[in-house]
């Protein structure tokens, strides 16, 4: 495996587990097509009375990139399966239950967990449990002695996917386990093939060998203040979620990062643009979804300063200037899809502007605010409600 990924990369950095972890990324998501291939009889032995139920409805769950790696799926798997799907994260789940699951139909809960330790990860599974009459679990985590995985392992209404433990990332960030987890799901769904992987997998190993180098160099050298990540289509806007989220963990909140839809960013967010912020648009494939992100695209490039807003594309057809960041082999797949090798390009984004920072992306919170698994939260019983009890 080569970890190029930058030529001027620092040797003592505290980024060794970072740097490692998104280079590995091609050769996890190669092992977890095995992993699921592997066990597709027992999957769908678990999946197929479920799918019998003709009201079920799918929720994809997690807390943080956890449930950014849910939003970027959902739209995919529904598609897939013909079901409702949706993505609630943990902490709405857990701090409104009644509300996650209005309705009290067959339910299938997803959870995306790296280290399944986290305090709202079983809470979020129980609560299902008190909250609904019906819930079945596929759990899909990095993490064999997690306690959400020692929970649901043994049991029969529930089913545990394990990712490969390098995926279980040792870095502060979730990078490999976010990609390996995002899938594991599309796949276990049948939302992608495994002959669909190739192409996410050659493209990020592109953008690893030092593909994009100069031209995330280019956009850093602007020394930004703000970055800002767009996405409409429905993967791609948790893709832009994601995002922000990577850059703001590994700078430390040091620099301001956020994100929107195209149409959504014009309906007020657009007040963070000034001359020291930058834009990345992911542009969807899907050629109606495409046509919004080229329009925002050409309006920030005719008000911005020249190389404050990128494009990352499958395609530059249409792409209106320069700054087009370019992912191979991937012209006509899924958004989903193309959010593998995208969410790459934000992670060398984050880990550059770390470096560049003088903040250590292993541990950019090394005063402990902020916490690689998630401390101090207090899950407090569900009272039962009166129409219940009536």
């Amino acid at each position: 495996m080569t970890t190029p990924i930058s030529h001027s990369m620092p040797q003592d950095a505290g980024a060794d587990h970072t740097v490692a972890e998104i280079a590995q990324q091609p050769a996890v998501w190669r092992e977890v097509a095995g992993i699921v291939a592997g066990g597709r009889d027992s999957l769908d032995a678990f999946l197929a009375p479920l799918f019998a139920e003709k009201d079920l409805r799918i929720v994809l769950t997690g807390a943080g990139t956890s449930a950014f790696a849910g939003e970027v799926a959902r739209a995919a798997v529904a598609r897939a399966t013909g079901r409702r799907v949706d993505a609630v994260s943990t902490t709405d789940i857990v701090a409104d239950p009644h509300a996650s699951f209005p309705d009290d139909v067959p339910t299938l809960l997803v959870s995306f967990a790296r280290s399944g330790d986290s305090p709202e990860s079983v809470a979020a599974t129980r609560l299902a449990e008190q909250v609904l009459t019906h819930v079945n679990h596929l759990v899909i985590t990095c993490n064999a002695a997690g306690h959400l995985a020692l929970e649901h392992g043994p049991r029969a209404e529930s089913h545990v996917l394990f990712m490969p433990p390098v995926s279980n990332d040792r870095g502060f960030a979730m990078t490999s386990s976010f990609t390996g987890m995002l899938l594991a799901c599309l796949l276990a769904f049948g939302a992608l093939g495994t002959e669909d992987i190739e192409a996410p997998a050659a493209a990020a190993e592109h953008i690893t060998a030092g593909g994009l180098d100069r031209a995330i160099d280019a956009l850093l050298a602007r020394r930004p203040e703000r970055l800002v990540y767009l996405g409409s289509s429905s993967a791609l806007k948790g893709l832009a979620h994601e995002s922000a989220l990577k850059l703001l963990e590994l700078t430390g909140g040091a620099l301001v990062a956020s994100s929107e839809s195209s149409l959504g960013f014009r309906h007020g967010p657009k007040s963070v643009l000034n001359d020291r912020t930058a834009v990345v648009v992911y542009v969807s494939n899907d050629p109606y979804t495409r046509r919004y992100d080229l329009d925002i695209i050409a309006e920030l490039r005719a008000n911005l300063p020249s190389g404050s807003v990128v494009a990352v594309t499958a395609s530059p057809d249409g792409v209106p200037g320069d700054d087009t960041w370019v992912l191979p082999g991937l012209v006509g797949a899924d958004d989903a899809a193309l959010a593998l090798p995208a969410v790459v390009t934000a992670q060398l984004v984050a880990l550059r502007s770390s470096l560049a920072l003088g903040i250590r992306p292993d541990n950019p919170f090394p005063s402990g605010e902020v916490n690689r698994v998630v401390r101090g939260v207090t899950v407090h019983d569900l009272p039962q409600r009166q129409d219940d009890v009536a």
